[in-house]
């Protein structure tokens, strides 16, 4: 078959470590606007957001230990 084609080269670390940068300063901001009701719709939204966040960082985190 011959050689295997790379179609989505891999991220390298200066790329990696300025997007977990990024990441982190979008949490740091989302963390400054956590809605006082836990109860409300606005909260289990920030939740979500938050919680997305925080998973994207991991996986950022992850890539750089593969390194």
């Amino acid at each position: 078959m011959g050689e295997l084609i790379e179609l989505f080269p891999s991220p390298d670390k200066a790329d990696l470590l300025c997007q977990l940068e990024n990441l982190r300063a979008q949490l740091d901001e989302l963390d400054a606007r956590e809605p006082e009701n836990m109860d409300s719709e606005e909260y289990e939204q920030w939740g979500d957001t938050h919680e997305e966040l925080e998973d994207r960082i991991d996986e950022i985190l992850d890539l750089l230990d593969e390194l």
